[in-house]
C-alpha cells in the first residue's frame, strides 16, 4: 500500500507544477490563488472527518497545526506561486527537488541524526538525474525577477525541509488524531496566512483574468493536489520518515517532461532519459525499505516461477 500510495502522490504531484503556472498566467493573483486552494481543501477535508466522527475541534486550536502549516504550507508555496510568475514549472521543479537534500542536511545538522553514505550518494544521484531531466528544456532568461524567483524556490524548500520535519514530530505527539485531520488544519492556516499576505501585497481585482483556466487550475490543485496529494503524503509519512516521502521531489520532473512530450511534442533526448533512471537510482538508494521490497518482490517472483515448473 505504501508503494501504489507513493506512485498516485508522484503523479499527482509532478502535475502540480504546470497547475500553478496555468493559474498564474491567467492572471489569477498568486497569493490568493494558494491561499484560496488550502482554506476549501482543509475545511472540506476538516469538515468530512467531523463528520464521520474521526476528529476533535481542539485540534483547531493547537500552535503545533499553526507552526506546521506555516513551514509546510505558507513557506513552501508563497514562494513557489510567487516565482512561478518569473520562472518557467520546469525551472520550479528542478530547484524544488532540493527538499530532500536539504531535509538530510538538517537531520545531520540539527537532528544530529546519523546519515549514511548510501544515503547521501542516493540524494547526490538523485539530483544530478534531475539537472539531467530539465537541462535540455531550461532556458535561463537572465534578468534579476528570473534569479529572485529561483532563490525564493529555494528559500520555500527550506520551509518545506523544517516542515516535514517538524510535522513527523506532530504526527507523533498526536498519536489518537488522524493523519489527515492534521493535514487539513495545517492547510487551513496555511491558507490563512497566505491569503492574509495576500491582503496586503495584491490587487484583488478580476480585469484581464482568463477566467477558464485560472478556475480549473484552482479547483484541480484543490481537490487533487491538496485534498488527495497531501493526504497520501501525510500517510506515508505516518508510516515512514520525514525524507522518504519528500523523495516525490525527484519524480515530478520526468513527470513534467513527459506531459510537455504529449501536449506540446516536444522532444524527449537521451540526456532525459538518463536523467530519468539516475532519479530512479538515486530514489531506491536513499531508502533501504524500497530495496528490500524489490528484494522480497524478486524472492516472490523465484517462488513463483519455481512453483510452475513443479506443477508442470
Amino acid at each position: 500500500m505504501i508503494a501504489v500510495a507513493f506512485t498516485v502522490m508522484c503523479l499527482i504531484f509532478g502535475t502540480t507544477f504546470l497547475a500553478i503556472k496555468i493559474g498564474v498566467e491567467a492572471g489569477m493573483p498568486p497569493f490568493l490563488s494558494a491561499g484560496l486552494r488550502f482554506i476549501i481543501a482543509g475545511a472540506l477535508m476538516f469538515a468530512w472527518m467531523w463528520m464521520k466522527g474521526k476528529v476533535n475541534l481542539s485540534l483547531l486550536w493547537r500552535k503545533e497545526m499553526l507552526l506546521t502549516g506555516a513551514g509546510l504550507t505558507f513557506g513552501t508555496f508563497a514562494t513557489l506561486y510567487w516565482a512561478e510568475q518569473y520562472v518557467s514549472s520546469g525551472v520550479g521543479a528542478i530547484l524544488s527537488a532540493t527538499g530532500p537534500l536539504m531535509i538530510m542536511v538538517m537531520q545531520t545538522a540539527l537532528l544530529r541524526q546519523k546519515t549514511s553514505a548510501r544515503m547521501i550518494a542516493g540524494c547526490l544521484i538523485g539530483f544530478a538525474g534531475v539537472i539531467l531531466v530539465v537541462l535540455p528544456g531550461v532556458s535561463i532568461g537572465g534578468n534579476s525577477l528570473w534569479l529572485w524567483g529561483c532563490i525564493a524556490v529555494l528559500v520555500g524548500e527550506v520551509c518545506y525541509s523544517a516542515g516535514a520535519l517538524y510535522s513527523k514530530k506532530v504526527i507523533n505527539q498526536f498519536k489518537e488524531a488522524n493523519p489527515v485531520a492534521i493535514n487539513a488544519v495545517q492547510m487551513m492556516y496555511g491558507g490563512l496566512l497566505l491569503s492574509a499576505l495576500s491582503a496586503v501585497t495584491e490587487s484583488w481585482s478580476t480585469t484581464g483574468m482568463d477566467w477558464m483556466p485560472a478556475v480549473s487550475s484552482l479547483i484541480y490543485l484543490t481537490v487533487i493536489g491538496s485534498m488527495v496529494g497531501h493526504s497520501l503524503f501525510y500517510w506515508i509519512m505516518s508510516r515512514t520518515n520525514p525524507l522518504f516521502p519528500a523523495t516525490w521531489l525527484y519524480i515530478s520532473p520526468p513527470i513534467a517532461v513527459g506531459l510537455g512530450a504529449v501536449l506540446y511534442n516536444e522532444h524527449v533526448s537521451w540526456i532525459t532519459w538518463l536523467g530519468v533512471a539516475l532519479i530512479v537510482s538515486g530514489l531506491l538508494a536513499m531508502n533501504e525499505k524500497v530495496m528490500g521490497w524489490l528484494k522480497k518482490g524478486k524472492q516472490a517472483r523465484e517462488f513463483v516461477q519455481a512453483s510452475e515448473s513443479v506443477l508442470k
